[in-house]
């Protein structure tokens, strides 16, 4: 039984003296028989892709140029086959391509200051603290660097130095920090009234450039003396040292809105010797603002006959008149 399995195991076994034969290398069996590729069958292809219809033609005529590729190429895989290599879609349309949305970005958008300062807007949208500081004057010097000499529209809709409450959430610095940044800047600054612009708030609003200071027509503006912040347990020495650089504020506060109103520094005082508010119209009448934007409102006020003429037109006449 032991001979008989083992007779086929021996007839399949090759004898010591007998050596297979080499077989050739692939690459230079291709290489011999080139002519034999350009017969061999090619899939469909694309006829709009340009990389494989060039893959194509260069495997049916050379196919050696495929097979011989150098081991330390730095080149991506075939694609030295063109003369200039350049990338079948942007990056763009590559990720637009796998959205489920075309339109929708694939990253989130950026916040809402940076949307606005691209179209050179700098908005005021809360009370004039350390943090709120910063970003304006940023904001404004980086305007300037990217262009001295387009406008800066600056909207303002701040309670200034005090809350809504009147308690004082920020120093009179905040404001004239502000209020130097915009007038050491080259560019024209127009400002607009979006709602309150309260204490310092209005200073900003009146200090922007002559002729370009606008008010909504529903907006109000207010000028106040300074706030006291709080002493707390404060020393009676420190408590007088604070009240009078109050003061000092004031005359300060009072000093440039004359200058920028146009009134006079005992009509500025006086109005701010108990809070003075003003609507659009009133603001313009006390040189706060030089226009109120409210579409058409100048041509229907134009339009309009005075007092007197409707009174004669409805022919009403005062007691007393002849």
């Amino acid at each position: 039984m032991a001979s008989i399995l083992q007779a086929p195991m021996a007839a399949s076994v090759l004898p010591s003296s007998s050596v297979p034969p080499r077989r050739r290398p692939f690459k230079a069996l291709c290489a011999s028989n080139s002519t034999n590729f350009a017969k061999l069958p090619i899939p469909p292809l694309n006829p709009k892709d340009p990389f494989l219809s060039k893959l194509a033609s260069a495997a049916a005529t050379s196919p050696e140029t495929l097979l011989n590729r150098p081991s330390t190429s730095d080149t991506p895989p075939y694609l030295d086959i063109f003369e200039s290599p350049r990338l079948m879609a942007t990056p763009a349309q590559v990720e637009r391509s796998v959205s489920y949305n075309g339109h929708r970005p694939q990253t989130p958008p950026p916040d809402l200051p940076s949307l606005l300062l691209h179209g050179r807007i700098v908005y005021i949208g809360m009370p004039l603290v350390p943090a709120v500081t910063e970003l304006v004057i940023a904001e404004l010097m980086y305007l300037q660097w990217m262009d001295p000499k387009e406008p800066i529209y600056l909207y303002i809709n701040s309670t200034g130095t005090t809350r809504d409450d009147n308690e004082t959430v920020g120093m009179e610095s905040e404001g004239f920090a502000i209020y130097d940044a915009m007038r050491q800047l080259k560019n024209e600054i127009h400002t607009v009234a979006v709602g309150a612009a309260i204490g310092q708030a209005c200073l900003l609003l009146a200090a922007g450039s002559k002729g370009k200071r606008f008010m909504m027509p529903h907006a109000k503006a207010m000028i106040q003396q300074p706030r006291v912040p709080s002493y707390g347990q404060m020393p009676a020495s420190d408590v007088l040292i604070r009240a009078k650089e109050v003061i000092v504020n004031r005359d300060t506060l009072v000093k440039l809105l004359a200058k920028h109103t146009e009134n006079s520094v005992d009509t500025v005082s006086n109005a701010m010797k108990r809070p003075f508010y003003m609507d659009a119209v009133k603001a313009k009448e006390f040189g706060v603002i030089d226009k109120v934007l409210w579409r058409g409102q100048e041509k229907i006020m134009a339009e309009v006959a005075p007092p007197e003429l409707w009174d004669k037109n409805a022919s009403i006449k005062e007691v007393g008149a002849v």
